[in-house]
């Protein structure tokens, strides 16, 4: 437990307090990668061996409506790659990667730091808005005020925060910019690409669900991808609720599991969102995201084997 600790420690003092902390708790989800299986959610199916993670993964082998599947080895999701140990960062050079996108914001790099990468994996920053999720989360959790922190968070509030988060994915024009950079900048790889965000399950979610469906991936095999940060995260969340109990921080840290977790109420705000701004999925990626056709086809092409 004394990795964990000092993670805890570290990041409370630094206000970088949960989206940060999964990465310094990794070491438990770096398995062996058995064989893999099409539309296969097993975590040690698809989990990366990358010590400093715990929600690293491949998106690889899901199956699209015309009966193919998503190529593995071509596109990665994780959470940020700041804490990654020496170990970690030759793990994640065994995966040929060509860029790493990043998807969290300035505040958020600055607290948590840079990713520590391979030598001549290209960084390419795509920050998309957390709508103050960051700061707010450290501002109520150094409170260490129980009634200040059931206001905030008790009743709903905590979930609605989430619920609006995800909308602004799709309402804010800034964030559909980076989405659709993001997009092009997988379409037109080389190689592989890993993407990221501070805990790889809320903006690292949405842009593999985005991705996944404009190949042809069904809208609830996309879920379940989206759905598997919960399992891989689990561990490290539970570690972290009860070190903040334990140094006095929040006397009900079961508050934060709403900030903490995916639910499939985020997804589907995120994705009617789209749709009552837009009309379509279609019309979100060409007029939302701005891809043209040959993008589309160039990413399918590239993801879809």
């Amino acid at each position: 437990m004394a990795p964990i600790r000092r993670a805890v420690s570290t990041s409370v003092l630094a206000l970088a307090l949960v989206m940060p902390l999964a990465s310094g708790v990794a070491q438990a989800a770096a398995a062996a990668t058995p064989a893999r299986t099409a539309d296969s959610t097993v975590t040690s199916s698809r989990v990366l061996a990358v010590p400093g993670t715990v929600n690293a993964r491949d998106v690889g082998g899901y199956r699209t409506y015309d009966g193919k599947t998503t190529r593995w080895g071509v596109l990665y999701r994780s959470e940020t790659l700041s804490k990654l140990p020496p170990e970690g960062v030759s793990a994640l050079a065994s995966l040929g990667l060509g860029s790493v996108i990043d998807l969290r914001t300035t505040p958020e790099t600055q607290a948590d730091g840079a990713d520590r990468l391979p030598a001549g994996v290209t960084s390419i920053a795509q920050p998309v808005d957390d709508t103050s999720l960051f700061a707010f989360i450290g501002m109520v959790v150094r409170s260490k005020d129980p009634v200040y922190q059931q206001q905030q968070l008790g009743g709903g509030k905590a979930e609605a925060r989430m619920e609006a988060l995800y909308r602004a994915f799709v309402t804010n024009p800034a964030n559909r910019a980076a989405l659709g950079a993001a997009i092009r900048t997988v379409a037109n790889a080389n190689k592989p690409t890993m993407f990221h965000c501070s805990s790889g399950k809320d903006r690292t979610g949405i842009l593999a669900d985005t991705i996944l469906r404009a190949v042809g991936v069904p809208a609830s095999t996309s879920e379940g991808d989206y759905l598997l940060s919960n399992q891989l995260r689990a561990a490290s969340d539970t570690a972290l609720k009860s070190q903040l109990k334990a140094a006095g921080y929040m006397q009900d840290p079961d508050l934060l599991d709403p900030l903490l977790q995916v639910h499939s109420n985020y997804l589907a705000a995120f994705r009617a969102q789209a749709l009552a701004d837009y009309g379509s999925f279609g019309n979100f990626l060409t007029e939302g995201l701005g891809l043209d056709a040959p993008t589309l086809f160039k990413l399918r092409f590239h993801i879809v084997g």
